[in-house]
This record gives C-alpha cells, sequence and structure tokens, in this order.
C-alpha cells in the first residue's frame, strides 16, 4: 500500500477495557480503529468470568440441593452437563460469536479491523499488509495468554486450558488440574459437583497462595468435602499421554496420577514481543507494559488491562480504561490508585480480598493488628447452617489505624466485601467503622465483632 491510512486513536485488543476505549472515543467523535486478533470482547465474556459463572451457579444449586436434608426435608438431583453447556453456548457466547459486540462498536463509529496488530514505531500499528497512522495515539489492550509450565512431555499432551473447559459439552469422568489459583480452584469445584473424579496439584504449599493462608486452607477444606484430592508442595516431574488418558509423575515417590482430562491453570501472561512494544523503545521481554497513573506508557501511547500487570480482573481493566479515555480527550482526573484492589474467588463459599495481605503488609515494615473471625461464629452463619464456612480477616495499620486489607469469605463473600472495599479505598479509621451500626442479624455484621478482636 503506498500511503499509510490515517485514524485518530487506534486500540490495540478489544477485550472489556480495549471495547471501552475505542467504543467510548469513537462515540466522542473520534476517527477510532479497533483491532482484534480473536473475539470482540476478549476472554471475559467468551471463555472466563461469564461463562465460569454460570457452571459456578449450576454447581452451588447442586450443593445446595445436597443441604436440604438437613434443614428442610428430602431433595434428589440428577446432574446434567449438558444444561450447563447448552446455557454457555446460547445466553454466554452465542456459540462463540461476537457479532452483537462488533455491531455495537461500529454503531458508535468505530472501525473494526480483524487481525493480529503489531507497533510499527510510535503512533503506528500494522495488522497484515496495512499500517495506520494515529494522530493522538494508539492504546494496547491485548490482555494475557495461559502460563504453560516447561514441564517434560507437556507440551505435546492435548492438554486444556481454561478456553477448553469453558467450551466443553460432554463431561469427562476424570480430569487432573495444574494449578491451584482462582481459575483451577473454581473449575476443580465446579467440575467435581457434576461427577468428575478431581484432583488439583499445587507447587507452592498451599492454595490461593497470594492471598491469605486462611483463603488456602478453606479452599481446600471445602474442594475436599466436594471429593477432590488436593495436593499442594507438589511438583510435577513428567506428562504424557497415551491417546487415552494423562499419567503425571511427581517429583518423589510415589504412584503416578492418571485422568482422562489435564487442566493447566497455571498463570497467564504477555505476550510483549508479539506486539513489538521494542519499536516504540519498550522492553519486549518485560512481564508487563509499565503506565504512569494516567495510563501513559510513552508518547501518544496509553495501556489498559491484564498487559499492565495490575491484575487480571475485568474492572481493573474498565477501571484503567476510563482513566486512559479521559486522558486521550484531555480531560483532567485522578490517577490510577490500586491500594484497595479487590478480587474474588468464586468458589463456594466465595473468597473476597481487598487491598494487602497481612504479610505484604508486614513486608512493607508496617506495623499491623490483625483479626479472623468465622462466619460461623455470627447469628446469621448460625442460622444459615450447612454451607456457613468461612471467615473475616482484617488487616489494620496500627499507626494510622485504617484498614489496609480484609478477606471476606462466606456464602455471599463477594457482596460482603463491598462495605470493605469502601473502608480500605477511602482510609476510614476503625473507630468510626467500630461505631456504625451493622444490620441484624446478616453476614457483614461480622465485620463488628472483628473490628473488636483487632490486636
Amino acid at each position: 500500500m503506498s500511503a499509510n491510512e490515517q485514524a485518530d486513536v487506534v486500540v490495540v485488543g478489544l477485550g472489556p477495557g480495549g471495547e471501552y476505549v475505542a467504543g467510548t472515543l469513537a462515540d466522542a467523535g473520534l476517527d477510532v480503529v479497533g483491532v482484534e486478533a480473536e473475539l470482540v470482547g476478549g476472554e471475559c465474556p467468551y471463555w472466563a468470568c461469564v461463562p465460569s459463572k454460570m457452571m459456578i451457579r449450576a454447581g452451588n444449586l447442586l450443593a445446595e440441593a445436597g443441604r436440604v436434608s438437613a434443614l428442610a426435608g428430602e431433595a434428589v438431583v440428577t446432574p446434567d452437563w449438558g444444561r450447563v453447556a447448552r446455557r454457555i453456548r446460547g445466553e454466554a457466547t452465542d456459540d462463540w460469536n461476537d457479532q452483537v459486540a462488533a455491531d455495537r462498536l461500529t454503531a458508535k463509529g468505530g472501525r473494526l479491523v480483524r487481525g493480529t496488530g503489531r507497533l510499527a514505531g510510535p503512533r503506528r500499528v500494522t495488522v497484515g499488509d496495512r499500517t495506520w497512522e494515529a494522530q493522538r495515539g494508539v492504546v494496547l489492550a491485548t490482555g494475557t495468554r495461559p502460563r504453560i509450565p516447561p514441564v517434560p512431555g507437556l507440551e505435546v499432551t492435548p492438554f486444556w486450558t481454561n478456553r477448553d473447559a469453558m467450551a466443553a459439552k460432554e463431561l469427562p469422568a476424570s480430569m487432573l488440574v495444574l494449578g491451584g489459583g482462582a481459575i483451577g480452584v473454581e473449575l476443580a469445584q465446579v467440575y467435581a459437583r457434576f461427577t468428575c473424579a478431581v484432583t488439583v496439584i499445587e507447587g507452592q504449599d498451599r492454595l490461593l497462595s497470594q492471598e491469605e493462608p486462611e483463603a488456602g486452607d478453606l479452599a481446600a477444606e471445602v474442594l475436599r468435602a466436594d471429593g477432590v484430592t488436593v495436593l499442594t508442595g507438589a511438583r510435577v516431574r513428567q506428562v504424557s499421554h497415551d491417546g487415552t488418558e494423562f499419567t503425571i509423575r511427581l517429583e518423589g515417590d510415589g504412584e503416578p496420577l492418571r485422568a482422562e482430562r489435564l487442566l493447566v491453570a497455571t498463570g497467564r501472561h504477555a505476550d510483549l514481543a508479539a506486539l513489538a512494544v521494542d519499536t516504540v523503545g519498550l522492553d519486549q521481554t518485560a512481564g508487563a507494559v509499565h503506565t504512569d497513573g494516567q495510563m501513559r506508557a510513552g508518547e501518544g501511547l496509553w495501556a489498559v488491562g491484564d498487559i499492565t500487570g495490575q491484575g487480571a480482573f475485568t474492572h481493573v481493566s474498565m477501571y484503567q480504561a476510563q482513566i486512559a479515555v479521559q486522558d486521550i480527550l484531555g480531560q483532567p482526573g485522578p490517577d490510577a490508585d490500586y491500594r484497595a484492589l479487590p478480587r474474588v474467588t468464586f468458589t463456594d463459599p466465595e473468597i473476597g480480598a481487598v487491598g494487602l495481605t497481612e504479610q505484604q503488609a508486614r513486608e512493607r515494615g508496617l506495623r499491623v493488628r490483625t483479626s479472623v473471625l468465622t462466619i460461623a461464629s455470627s447469628t446469621r452463619g448460625w442460622i444459615h447452617g450447612p454451607g456457613n464456612e468461612g471467615f473475616i480477616k482484617l488487616v489494620e495499620d496500627a499507626d494510622r489505624g485504617v484498614l489496609i486489607g480484609a478477606t471476606s469469605a462466606g456464602p455471599a463473600g463477594g457482596e460482603v466485601l463491598y462495605g470493605l472495599n469502601v473502608a480500605v479505598h477511602a482510609e476510614v479509621p476503625v473507630h468510626r467503622l467500630q461505631h456504625m451500626i451493622y444490620t441484624y442479624p446478616t453476614f457483614h455484621r461480622t465485620v463488628e465483632a472483628a473490628l473488636g478482636a483487632l490486636r
């Protein structure tokens, strides 16, 4: 092509954050080109947040039915994975067709270009044999991809990632899960509740190793109650597949593990080399694109979402996208603030957390006070009965008298987290929180007791 094509802004990657940036800027009258190699909307609506929560909702209903006999009579249920698979195809993903999302962007005036975008110098993006020059700049929002550990034999086997697990039409009889983070434990519990024999293999000493130790202990407890075999501190030595089943051999002595399927859930990473970030002076071997508080990664360059290394969460991507949009439009706004970054592992019980863990706070040299109270110790927890596993843990900066971290695990852990999120974000003094009126009998009333138990 003799001349480069022109645009005001080019957005590379149309996951939740990228789609928001492209659509909002187009709505504001800018000439926007959105580049997407796969589906408009990204990982969240098609292979992560939305379909996984549909699975979890179904699995939780099965578990609740199993608790009826303790409280209300008798109930008999027959798990049917086909219903879950059909709902994911019909309601969540439209059978992995993104036409609705694509039309949403073009209806706002944005231009959709399908293909893999690469930087070609400042304010320049190539897709195939076409090159765009962005007058205002480029926004990188390409997300991350599964990290596959360098285990001998693994690469040549037909292992699953989260995408395969979400798209499965039929339930395997057995499954091995490599990784005990949020994705691994959520899917392990769901599959187990639909009668799949599941084993989770985690190299760290506990599950959910980035969260409080109590969270990892709780996750292991509830998974085992659902029939999941949980192996922590386990290192995989070799993986093989004989055409029918997987075999995993762990370091040390012991019988090999075998299953019909193998799910690899060992984290995700950004591929900066594929974006050619070196053409704009960035390190393509880095783990993330580093930005300032306005999401600027360089002159005429912004980045939002997982690629920034601030947590692989849709809500972070959307938060950053709003900041980037304001900056591109020249509208002053506050810098990104991650002090009160919330996250939820949607197991049953849900495990929500915000801010720093106790260990992170101590590693920063802070003098802390903490408390841990079980949900079962509250009136609502006692009333709830079966399924009331969980706890509230608070981490206070003792010198400033404010909460800097909290974990809310329980039947509504993700929802109870909201109040704690506000407290950490707004730095509400603990003494003021202690004089707030807490509704009785609610799960969140446990927070009041935990505040009084800070030591």
